[in-house]
């Protein structure tokens, strides 16, 4: 599992507890095992977003979403 996110710091504190309940999440619903899951982190700028993920990643694979954003104005 590959996530992007706007840039910003964790703590290792924070990883350890996403990467723990993503995979309990995995788990259940792929009726696997914890050493089968993977977790990546990928930073994106802010000025980045539109290139790098949100056309190739979420336009480019709308049939793949299982999820759509719902991006608010900021």
């Amino acid at each position: 599992m590959d996530i992007s996110y706007y840039d910003r710091e964790f703590t290792d504190e924070q990883k350890d507890r996403l990467a723990r309940a993503l995979s309990d999440v995995v788990v259940e619903h792929f009726a696997t095992y914890d050493g089968a899951v993977s977790i990546s982190l990928h930073p994106v700028d802010r000025k980045d977003w539109q290139d790098q993920v949100f056309e190739p990643r979420i336009t480019g694979r709308s049939d793949r979403l299982i999820k759509a954003p719902d991006y608010r104005s900021a």
